[in-house]
């Protein structure tokens, strides 16, 4: 089972387990992790589950795309290494994740 490291923007590290074709939002979300909102329910909707991608896991974790390009824009302090987190599905590869929310959402 993978883990997901998430930490608030506080500093606050907080790892998780992670189920195989979940998205990292949906861990989020059932492990009660502050900072990630969800209210469109991972419909790539809204930005309110926006997380920056650590350094080490962009390669893996890979690029927006168009539409989530799209919904960042109205994410709040958007980054090179952002992603919304219902868009990234867990898989065994991303053991180990570490992501890291934003000081607050959209």
């Amino acid at each position: 089972m993978p883990k997901i490291t998430f930490i608030d923007h506080g500093g606050t590290a907080r790892t998780v387990d992670a189920d195989n074709g979940a998205t990292v939002m949906e861990t989020a979300i059932r492990n009660n992790i502050p900072g990630i909102e969800a209210e469109c329910g991972g419909a790539c909707a809204c930005a309110t589950c926006h997380v920056y991608i650590d350094e080490a896991w962009r390669e893996k974790v890979g690029a927006p795309s168009p539409m989530e390009e799209d919904m960042l824009d109205f994410g709040y302090d958007v980054r090179e290494n952002s992603r919304l987190s219902c868009q990234i599905k867990v898989a065994d590869e991303l053991d180990g994740l570490v992501v890291t929310t934003p000081e607050r959402q959209a």
